[in-house]
């Protein structure tokens, strides 16, 4: 037979409509239509910060510097190629109010700024007015305005004073909008704004103090940016700078939705596989309700490959029908509620149907499909003519031929090739994959030794009916044991990572903290001060420890004389400006993997100790020479030891360790941590900023607290991620109890003939989804907790430990859910008549 015979009867049996399918599609269309919203939200966002790439950087442009202005040649090149420029001034440092004869202090990112500032955008003050005229200010002070986070902390209002280092202002507003916020990156404290000439003699900005220069440039319109870029890098990436277009105006926003994006495409994969779990159980009950069908089409002559083609074309129909429906959900709900979820972005977005994110989401449904079907297809094999009765396919081998296992083979490669692809990173879709064949392994496993355990112990079980039949039906081929254990295991194991994952970062930020991390971070010491800032520390019996270290900042711009990114990739060690610190003898709590420490008193070419870890990240050996641009100046020094540096501890650590002679006359400051009781911290606090008001401190608690508001955000989107795989899951586990409800109703038939009462058979429905519900709860929190301590330990290098809270609400959520679709779906079988049921099956 033909083709076009498989597709005519393909047809026909369609036309019966989508009695046994409704499962299929809900599964199919769930798992497109949370990969296809995902994708269209960060699409939106990427169209949204490239539209507003100019407004977002402040400028067509940015050259950014580290602790230092731009010198003369710098400044003659950009008032050459921009039409306006604008300079900012950007640092840490305490706001300090007097009120009532009360001192209230508190971390602020400050912002100084010049005449030209925003050059793009507009700052939004309230009570509305000019940024000019604000920081104006009156009564002879210059002005400043704040965020209102920042005002109701320090309890101040417009009018009232405020400090700077020992530069006074009058807050004239607050500040409700920012247009170049979210190219700033993450910030310690709420924003404040001030004229950088008004804090020419706050003592702020002294040579070694640690600021950031940023330059933007309003370029012609119609430049190259792409030429113009290559000629500031060419000229001034040797001295430290760094550049910035409004081709990517807010590069780590990008950088952070780009992988939380990625992050979560395979979340919603990992959903597409407990519904890839429904749509493979729902194909075999639907053929096994088929089998006197394909049986018969046998008897009239079709072969396999008829047999085959029909119910391929068809549940291939519906596989497009589910894909269609999940991409107009996934599509359509973020366009819809587009206002809402732009409110609550830090960036802009612009909502619309992007054809990338549905594509990619309609090949993630096809692929699914296609691997889930083809094994249950490949069982029409298995029918012959001969056997025109029930059961066929239960009968059938286990495996199908050689032919389908290469072809399921083959569908799952590209699926895993397609999402190394769109997301962008291949390990991390390596691991996925690993991990829920890993979990659908070792759910398949425990499927089959609860089937077991249920046949032994319905034989121990005498004397408890009930009891009895529920471990007999849970043992038998009818009641889907596997199929439950599956969908509903795998989506609680994604919810249980997920859980655990969070729960150990966060203990791993703060957990023991007063144990093992600071009390404070201390910056900008002068070195003319650290007699008198470590006197008070010293007569404190409160304080138990203080780590004091010179600091400079600097740029690894070469490695062994090839440019650093060539050599060390996208390493975070030379993404950006890197702590450096000298030190002329070996610190006591230093100790040395490879190489030996320069002699005390060296002063030939310049040596530098290097963190062992970063070293073997980056491929770097003992000999070799690393550049590094401070404050302009390149210094090219060779490493001659590793040294282990725990960065886990939140206390001091540097990976780059020069001999003092490298960096003799460089202007830096010093920085220190305190390890103090936590009643002295204020009294700490309070002294040390009154003698020294140029310090900056960073109390390591509030640091902490704003690190947990930004993982309650990627928290809240993995959880969300994580549900739609549980919801997946309970769709399948509600088509598994409702393709069960015959085989239950016949059952009941028979326990009601032999004088069986309604409350134990219902009891015994109870106990059957019970078990199984908690069977499924327990191997998934065991995958859950295997996949949680592979990341926590191997990707995000902490301890874990297991959040008992989050456990055993998966073990009885699971427990829970299976109940509840098995006693919604019982009371069909115990109102039918035992009499009606028994005479159609003669």
């Amino acid at each position: 037979m033909s083709l076009r015979t498989a597709a005519r009867l393909a047809r026909r049996e369609l036309r019966g409509g989508l009695r046994g399918f409704r499962i299929f599609l809900a599964c199919l269309a769930l798992g497109v239509a949370a990969i296809a919203a995902v994708g269209s939200v960060r699409s939106a966002i990427e169209a949204g910060l490239s539209r507003e790439g100019a407004a977002l950087l402040g400028g067509d442009a940015e050259m950014r510097f580290t602790y230092r202005f731009a010198d003369d040649a710098e400044r003659e090149w950009m008032d050459r190629h921009a039409e306006r420029v604008s300079e900012v001034v950007d640092f840490r440092s305490m706001a300090v109010a007097d009120r009532g004869g009360e001192t209230e202090r508190a971390l602020t990112q400050v912002k100084s700024v010049d005449g030209a500032y925003p050059l793009t955008g507009r700052i939004v003050l309230e009570p509305d007015m000019p940024l000019a005229e604000a920081l104006k200010g009156r009564d002879g002070l210059p002005g400043g305005v704040m965020e209102r986070v920042l005002m109701d902390r320090l309890g101040l209002t417009p009018g009232d004073r405020f400090r700077l280092g020992t530069q006074d202002f009058v807050l004239m507003a607050a500040l409700t909008h920012e247009p170049d916020a979210a190219a700033g990156g993450f910030g310690l404290g709420p924003r404040t704004i001030v004229a950088t000439d008004a804090l020419r003699g706050s003592g702020l900005l002294a040579p070694g103090t640690l600021f950031s220069t940023k330059y933007r440039l309003d370029l012609p319109a119609g430049v190259d940016l792409a030429g113009t870029a290559a000629e500031a890098k060419a000229a001034f990436t040797s001295t430290g700078m760094r550049w910035t277009d409004a081709r990517n105006g807010a590069p780590g926003v990008a950088q952070f939705v780009e992988r939380l994006g990625a992050f979560l495409i395979l979340v919603g994969l990992s959903g597409l596989a407990v519904g890839g779990v429904g749509v493979s159980s729902a194909v075999r009950a639907y053929l096994a309700d088929k089998t006197g069908v394909i049986a018969t089409l046998r008897t009239l002559g079709a072969d396999r490959a008829t047999v085959f083609q029909t119910y391929f074309l068809q549940i291939g129909a519906l596989s497009a029908l589910g894909i269609v429906i999940g991409l107009v959900l996934g599509g359509a709900i973020p366009v819809l509620l587009g206002p809402v979820i732009e409110a609550r972005l830090p960036v802009p977005a612009v909502f619309a149907f992007y054809p990338r994110p549905l594509t990619e989401a309609a090949l993630y449904g096809l692929l699914t499909a296609f691997v889930f079907t083809l094994w249950p297809l490949a069982r029409t094999d298995e029918v012959r003519a001969a056997t025109l009765f029930r059961d066929a396919l239960d009968t059938a081998r286990r495996l199908p031929a050689p032919r389908y296992l290469i072809a399921t083979g083959a569908g799952l490669a590209v699926l895993i090739a397609l999402a190394a692809w769109f997301s962008g990173s291949t390990r991390l879709t390596l691991w996925t994959a690993a991990g829920i064949t890993g979990a659908l392994l070792m759910l398949w496993m425990a499927a089959a030794l609860v089937r077991t355990l249920a046949r032994r112990g319905a034989t121990a079980a005498r004397g408890r009916p009930a009891l009895r039949w529920a471990l007999a039906a849970i043992a038998g081929p009818r009641e889907g044991a596997t199929s439950v254990v599956l969908s509903l295991g795998l989506g609680l194991s994604v919810l249980s990572a997920v859980g655990q994952i969070d729960g150990n970062l966060r203990q791993a930020i703060s957990g023991n903290l007063p144990e093992v991390a600071p009390s404070y971070f201390f910056v900008d010491i002068q070195k003319n001060q650290m007699t008198g800032f470590l006197a008070r520390l010293d007569n404190d019996p409160a304080v138990h420890r203080v780590d004091t270290a010179p600091m400079l900042r600097g740029v690894i711009t070469e490695i062994n004389g090839r440019s650093a990114r060539e050599v060390a990739g996208d390493h975070w060690v030379v993404r950006g400006d890197r702590g450096i610190t000298y030190a002329e003898t070996l610190p006591g709590n230093t100790r040395l993997t490879a190489g030996h420490w320069w002699p005390q008193g060296y002063t030939g070419p310049p040596q530098v100790s290097f963190a062992r870890e970063e070293a073997e990240e980056m491929g770097l050996n003992l000999g070799d020479t690393i550049t590094i641009n401070i404050l302009g100046r390149d210094i090219t020094a060779t490493i001659t030891s590793f040294r282990e540096v725990d960065f886990s501890t939140a206390g001091m650590g540097f990976v780059l360790t020069l001999n003092p002679a490298a960096v003799a006359g460089a202007p830096h400051s010093f920085i220190a941590t305190v390890y103090a009781d936590e009643q002295a911290e204020a009294a700490i606090l309070r002294d040390l900023a009154n003698r020294f008001p140029n310090i900056t401190a960073i109390r390591v608690r509030d640091a902490i607290a704003r690190v947990s508001d930004i993982l309650d955000g990627i928290a809240a989107a993995t959880s969300w991620g994580a549900a739609v795989s549980l919801l997946t899951g309970f769709l399948v586990l509600i088509g598994a109890a409702a393709a069960g409800v015959s085989a239950r109703t016949y059952e009941a038939a028979i326990l009601k003939t032999l004088g069986a009462s309604r409350r134990s058979i219902l009891t015994s429905f109870a106990l059957r989804s019970a078990l199984l519900g908690t069977a499924a709860g327990l191997v998934a929190l065991a995958a859950g907790l295997a996949a949680a301590w592979a990341v926590s330990t191997r990707v995000l290098e902490t301890g874990f430990t297991v959040i008992w809270p989050s456990a055993l609400a998966i073990v009885a959520g699971g427990a829970l859910a299976t109940l509840l679709a098995g006693l919604a779906f019982a009371w069909r079988p115990l109102a039918s008549r035992p009499a009606g049921i028994l005479k159609s099956r003669e």
